[in-house]
């Protein structure tokens, strides 16, 4: 199976990142670590059905099976005991971390209304790179007429990138759409 990303990131990311930067050392190239995708159900304690929906929407879209996240303390106003499944979250890496940005930056994000791009201000400071998508039907593995109720996500991508600048270099030459 052909990796259309990866392929890049090899031939021709690689080469522009080291010429824009000057590293010493061909392991210094910052290069995309993991994709997390977390979805948090705060109203899973209530209705374990949109919990399971949850978890079959993001295998769909990550082509890896998530994990329920469990609460880790008890909190009486929100009504949550300890051990209660309060979310799903999947690691991409390798092969599937690259399909699911390729898909992402290229069939997903456009297909949001009035993208104008992502911010350029998410950046947490150590070459990490932090979005919210408020809804799942961008994807398009996910069948609308199936979706019970419209649940948004997280991604975080994670790259080895020691600051905001390279990691936000590295993205835009993998073809993150940021704003103007």
């Amino acid at each position: 199976m052909e990796i259309r990303l990866r392929d890049k990131y090899n031939n021709e990311v690689r080469t522009a990142l080291n010429e824009k930067f000057q590293y010493k050392n061909v392991m210094e190239i910052p290069k995309l670590e993991k994709i997390t995708i977390n979805m948090g159900l705060g109203e899973a304690k209530d209705n374990s059905k949109i919990l399971d929906s949850a978890v079959k929407e993001i295998a769909l879209i990550s082509g890896q099976r998530p994990v329920v996240t469990k609460a880790r303390k008890s909190i009486a106003n929100f009504k949550v005991r300890q051990g209660m499944p309060v979310g799903a979250k999947v690691t991409l890496r390798g092969d599937k971390m690259y399909a699911f940005a390729d898909k992402l930056f290229n069939l997903s994000l456009p297909r949001v209304r009035d993208f104008k791009g992502v911010s350029k201000n998410s950046f947490d400071g150590r070459g990490n790179y932090s979005m919210g998508i408020r809804e799942q039907l961008i994807f398009p593995e996910i069948v609308y007429d199936d979706v019970e109720t419209i649940k948004g996500m997280n991604i975080v991508f994670t790259t080895t990138a020691k600051t905001d600048e390279e990691a936000k270099a590295l993205l835009e030459m993998l073809g993150m759409p940021f704003e103007k």
